[in-house]
């Protein structure tokens, strides 16, 4: 079988239904490499910081991983603002959705509201609130966003930064997107 056999779900046998789990298992093991395609073509998204995305992104893994946060971290970190290109105005969420079957909670939480949390750094000077992240204080994830912003995403546009090769994180992409999909679940 190369494809199918029908043209409405309701109709696909139990013969097809197997055949497409067989493909989305081995889609699902490539998925690091689509990961690591997509941070690629970073180099080229918005413009007009010293650096690109795709630098951007690898210091924030690489201030990550330098303050021994964990593998859920530092790969959170690498992909915060992988949703740039195609949802530029939410590109956390787009984001946080790419890694939430694969890391816990609080990674994808604090991926997913990052936006909000780095007003602190820059709202004021176009006429927004830096305090608006206030209406989350209550969440358990909380300082965990701001730490993140704080220490690793708002500092990492900096061309001078020694920052790790896109190449020193495939492992950990490899190992946190080939995970167990949703098995951090408890």
């Amino acid at each position: 079988m190369d494809v199918v056999s029908f043209t409405k779900m309701e109709e696909g046998t139990e013969a097809d239904y197997a055949f497409l789990a067989k493909h989305e298992h081995n889609f699902c093991q490539d998925l690091p490499n689509r990961i690591l395609s997509a941070l690629e073509k970073l180099r080229d998204s918005f413009s007009g910081y010293k650096i690109d995305r795709l630098e951007h992104s690898l210091q924030t893994a690489t201030r990550a991983e330098r303050s021994g946060a964990d593998i859920d971290w530092i790969v959170s970190a690498l992909v915060h603002d992988l949703g740039d290109d195609l949802a530029p105005l939410n590109h956390d969420s787009l984001a946080a959705s790419i890694i939430a079957p694969y890391v816990r909670e609080e990674c994808t939480w604090v991926v997913k509201h990052h936006g909000i949390f780095q007003y602190k750094y820059y709202a004021d000077k176009i006429g927004l609130d830096p305090e608006a992240r206030q209406k989350y204080k209550d969440s358990p994830h909380y300082a965990a966003a701001v730490r993140f912003c704080e220490q690793w995403d708002q500092t990492s546009f900096d061309p001078d930064y020694k920052t790790r090769p896109l190449e020193h994180f495939r492992p950990m992409v490899e190992e946190v997107f080939r995970r167990k999909a949703w098995s951090h679940i408890s």
